[in-house]
């Protein structure tokens, strides 16, 4: 609980906190001292210090124990980094994963890593990510679970394998031999963004994790794939995909981007009515009659099979004004075209959109060809005419048209995105996005069938990779039937925890619009898809008997075998019997590998998963790549699922969905407990980070600077306190002025660690730590608070809210200890005697709150939370903060009445300082006026004596003397300053309640200051105060 703070206004203050039971309602009398002994305090520029030299106080200098560390009050440059690196050596950063596996846990902590891709260098994004992990892993260390963590890479794909050839593309290399080159890409890619994670203090045993390209972990994927082979959920069909010419392969929805500022040339085309619907045949004036469709993709008109209508909503026939030319449109639609078209548009019949049945029209760029009027309910009213243009090829809802209609499906777009000789000799070659375009639109208008073309901008769908805008078009591929799925998938996350949860429902949003999954790739760099094909009838063969084969091979020479051993090692006599088929060499081998979506999605079944091994007898086995700690089963309970998956949110169409549909595929769950979505990085401004702009942060300048001294060299630590200080469920800003924030608030926190560790020098808690109970109260009341903030700072680390634990920490660290505690013990931890029971007091709650601060911060700032350890008392050489648990707080810290004796000193205090705004308070006598009642009795357990100047009243009032009575004195100075306030004590859960009034008179003391403490406790200026003659002497 904060301190209360209550103003001379005399505000009450509603409800304290819980309390005990009445049999221990107040504390026991203040342990009495010597009358000699000063137990007050000074404030500010009153504080004991070292006196100037030359001055009185000089000859007291070296009787003050001021405080005294080695550690570095700041750290910069080269020294910072290679203190980090240092630390890191030190305390063991590296083998810190394998020792936690292998110690005895009660429970586990799994956090399943997303493979980063392996195609570059380690970015900020990297950043953000992995060291978000790291700190709630080492939360979750420190507290003592066992974390399970294994670091990942997805390690195939177009990217790969394009930045691996470079310019040399594919021509004449053979698909070994670009797998060769782009596993080597990979490879490198790797190591860097390993170094980088490790520098950064991710904590993890690097020489044991998973990569997508290993053999192992290929086999546990096919594994996956043959289970849902196996359920009819994998098909092989003739479908529109959307496909990029680009890089000649198919795309899947999470493989693409959307750019929202593309430009098409949208047209409105004519398609002659030369069958009129019945009916409607009969109405007057519709000859000559032409439907009007609009689209923003003109090449696809050659391949249209029909125009679609919606049944439900009203059409009309327009007369034009200007040429008499008839229009048919939806009706709602007619005004808005009539403003396109510049003339008035007069509508000559309007029925409903179910009369159109059975219209057919001609087609305007192929003579002789008539396609028929179409009911279907993917046509709206937003847009265009009302009337769709309709080409089964090239559009995954007119697809839908034509398996209804039994439509043909025709190709006239080749893999390099080019007119086929199907679309005549006029298109044949011609790009469909470019030139090809340009000659429809031109054939159009040669048939008088061009009414208008317009620029439109909109939203448009772009490989991922090349940047380059894609296309929908036909072709044979596998794909997963995610529709049967859905329902599944969407059961299965109502038992997931999403954090954020807004982001559930673009989770929900991105599933629904997923009809079906395109899982296979025309390339060379990925896992082959297990499928061998009959050379005369090109039946596939694939089944139970085929894959767990092909998986075998795979798991003990890898992929490449897929291209390396002949047909009758991959097809042998046995699994050719078992699957009733002929001889092997009546096969040809598929070309096509796996979506890498699919590749990273069935991590938790390499990774996580026990339960899909062969073998009963040998439950690990499938993990044998991974040495026996790691290999253990994931949780007592044998869930098999991951506590968390943390990943930005463009997973939330990708490896998240993903993972989900396989698992739920496979194993009726979801692979995770609970989902973290965090936001993008972006420049300062707000902005994407672009090269060309020149925005962009890299983490290994931020760590070790720039060329030419051109930015400093923050460390790592900035680094993970710029992740921990942000909020990383929104766009995450990084620039300069965030760093040097970041840099600022690690040195302000550090100094407040030297002061506490100057203050322990000498002090060791095991020997001479001070039982609670005999401790002032002051520092018993900061041991109440320090457990407070412990538990707040678990439960923020518990929803992956490091910035919460942020603003916690200083919190602490500005209200509780610098401008509160810190400002009130000075003079008791300098002046009083080195072993007496005020001072231990003070330090045991010193090092208490040392211990616990650096703790809370530890996940975030590993390197200082060590570097500190490594100087603080009360632990053996050699031993490490990380190996030694989390905050250790005790339910004895919290003791009946404590925190109504030292808030309610607190508030009578707050009075006094506000009685002498910008005032030393050392310089003024207090007397305290309080009824006989609860106040009273809690500030005599302060105050024994009447009058004091070394109570610990006097302490927490910082004032030369206080004197606590029932009612101020008649006599009062003239100069005396008199406030009122009330103070409200609620006690074992408001049971007692008493709101108690005060009054304060404050006058100038007439004692002199004390040239060796610097307080006001003493007869004259050359003489020392009583407690420090008896002290000296």
């Amino acid at each position: 609980m904060l301190l209360c703070r209550l103003s001379a206004a005399s505000q009450t203050l509603a409800g304290w906190g819980r309390r005990s039971h009445r049999g221990g309602l107040f504390l026991h009398r203040a342990v009495s001292f010597s009358s000699s002994h000063c137990q007050g305090a000074s404030s500010g520029e009153g504080s004991a210090q070292a006196a100037e030299a030359g001055s009185a106080q000089a000859r007291y200098r070296d009787t003050v124990l001021l405080p005294r560390t080695e550690l570095p009050m700041k750290l910069t440059g080269k020294k910072l980094l290679e203190r980090e690196l240092q630390i890191q050596q030190e305390c063991g950063f590296a083998d810190l994963y394998s020792w936690q596996r292998e110690r005895k846990a009660k429970k586990e902590f799994c956090l399943h890593d997303g493979p980063p891709y392996a195609n570059g260098d380690p970015h900020v994004g990297h950043a953000l990510n992995k060291i978000l992990k790291d700190i709630r892993n080492r939360f979750e260390l420190l507290r003592g679970r066992q974390v399970h963590y294994i670091p990942g890479w997805d390690c195939h794909g177009l990217p790969i394998e394009l930045k691996a050839l470079g310019e040399l593309g594919t021509s004449g290399l053979s698909p070994l031999q670009i797998r060769q080159k782009a596993r080597e890409f990979a490879e490198g890619a790797i190591a860097r963004q390993k170094a980088a994670f490790q520098r950064w203090g991710v904590m993890a045993d690097w020489e044991q994790c998973y990569f997508t390209f290993d053999g192992t972990y290929e086999a546990a994927q096919l594994k996956v794939f043959q289970e849902m082979h196996s359920k009819g959920l994998v098909y092989q069909d003739y479908k529109p995909v959307f496909w990029s010419p680009s890089s000649r392969t198919a795309l899947a929805e999470a493989e693409l981007e959307y750019n929202p500022e593309h430009v098409s040339r949208a047209i409105y085309a004519t398609f002659p009515l030369i069958t009129l619907p019945p009916k409607i045949a009969s109405n007057q004036g519709l000859e000559g009659v032409s439907v009007l469709v609009w689209t923003t993709q003109p090449w696809t008109i050659p391949a249209n099979q029909a125009v679609c209508y919606m049944p439900n909503s009203q059409y009309s026939v327009m007369k034009r004004a200007d040429n008499s030319q008839l229009l048919l449109v939806a009706t709602e639609r007619a005004a808005s075209l009539a403003g396109l078209l510049g003339t008035e548009l007069q509508s000559v019949s309007t029925f409903a959109g179910s009369q159109l049945e059975g219209g057919v029209c001609k087609h305007p760029t192929i003579p002789d060809k008539q396609v028929p009027l179409l009911p279907a309910n993917h046509v709206t009213m937003g847009k265009g005419t009302g009337l769709v243009h309709t080409a089964p090829a090239h559009g995954m809802d007119d697809y839908s048209v034509a398996s209804q209609f039994k439509l043909p499906v025709e190709c006239m777009v080749d893999d390099d995105g080019r007119f086929t000789e199907l679309s005549g000799p006029e298109l044949q070659s011609l790009s469909v996005m470019t030139e090809g375009t340009d000659k429809v639109i031109s054939m159009l208008k040669e048939s008088g069938a061009l009414l208008l073309e317009e620029r439109c901008v909109h939203s448009y769908p772009y490989d991922w990779r090349t940047k380059q805008p894609v296309i929908v078009r036909p072709s044979k591929q596998w794909f997963i039937n995610t529709a049967s799925l859905k329902d599944k998938a969407k059961e299965a996350l109502q038992k997931v925890r999403v954090l954020p949860e807004s982001a559930r429902g673009s989770l929900l949003a991105m599933l629904d619009r997923r009809t079906y999954w395109c899982i296979s790739r025309q390339r060379s760099w990925g896992v082959p898809i297990p499928v061998f094909y009959h050379k005369e009838t090109g039946d596939a063969l694939i089944n139970k008997y085929t894959v767990p084969h092909i998986a075998t091979l795979f798991k003990e020479k890898g992929s490449d075998c897929w291209w390396e051993l002949p047909m009758e090692t991959l097809l042998p006599p046995e699994v050719l019997k078992k699957s009733k088929a002929g001889p092997a060499s009546d096969y040809l081998r598929g070309d096509d590998v796996l979506d890498i979506w699919f590749d990273s999605g069935a991590s938790w079944a390499a990774v996580l998963e026990e339960e899909m091994e062969e073998n009963p007898e040998e439950p690990e086995s499938r993990l044998s790549w991974l040495p026996a700690p790691l290999r253990k089963p994931l949780v007592a309970e044998s869930d098999s699922r991951a506590d968390a998956y943390v990943e930005g949110k463009d997973q939330l169409g990708g490896w998240f969905q993903s993972s989900l549909l396989t698992s739920v595929a496979v194993r009726n769950k979801a692979p995770y407990k609970s989902l973290v979505v965090h936001g993008f990085v972006v420049s300062e401004k707000g902005e994407k980070m672009s090269k060309s702009v020149g925005n962009v942060v890299d983490p290994e300048e931020v760590i070790n600077g720039g060329k030419g001294n051109s930015s400093p060299a923050y460390g790592a630590d900035v680094l993970r306190w710029w992740v921990a200080e942000s909020n990383v469920f929104s766009e995450v800003q990084i620039g300069p002025n965030a760093l040097n924030s970041a840099q600022d608030s690690i040195n302000k926190l550090r100094n407040t660690l030297r002061f506490l560790l100057g203050n322990l020098q000498g002090f060791d808690p095991r020997l001479q730590a001070v039982d609670p109970k005999q401790m002032h109260y002051i520092d018993q009341y900061m041991l109440h608070l320090l457990r407070e903030y412990s538990m707040k700072v678990t439960d923020a680390y518990s929803e992956f809210d490091a910035s919460r634990v942020i603003r916690l920490l200083q919190a602490f660290i500005t209200k509780e200890l610098s401008s509160f505690y810190f400002s009130i013990i000075k003079d008791r931890l300098y002046c009083d005697p080195e072993d007496s029971l005020g001072r231990r007091s003070c330090q045991t709650a010193l090092e208490e709150i040392l211990d616990g601060v650096t703790r809370s911060i530890a996940p975030v700032l590993p390197h200082l939370a060590e570097e500190v350890y490594l100087h603080a008392p009360g632990h053996d050489e050699g031993e490490t903060l990380f190996r030694s648990g989390w905050i250790k707080s005790s339910s004895v810290w919290r003791r009946p009445g404590l925190e109504e004796a030292v808030e309610g000193a607190c508030a009578i205090r707050d009075s006094f300082l506000s009685s002498i705004p910008g005032k030393n308070a050392t310089q003024y006598d207090l007397t305290v006026a309080i009824e006989p009642g609860l106040l009273f009795e809690l500030m005599e357990s302060l105050q024994e004596e009447p009058t004091s100047t070394t109570s610990q009243l006097a302490e927490l009032m910082m004032a030369a003397r206080v004197s606590l009575t029932s009612e101020l004195p008649r006599d009062l100075q003239p100069d005396a300053l008199v406030n009122h306030g009330t103070f409200l004590i609620n006690l074992e859960g408001g049971v007692i309640r008493e709101d108690s009034g005060y009054s304060i008179a404050v006058t100038p003391t007439s004692a002199a200051r004390c040239p060796r403490c610097r307080r006001y406790t003493s007869e004259s200026a050359d003489c020392l105060c009583p407690r420090c003659q008896n002290l000296l002497s």
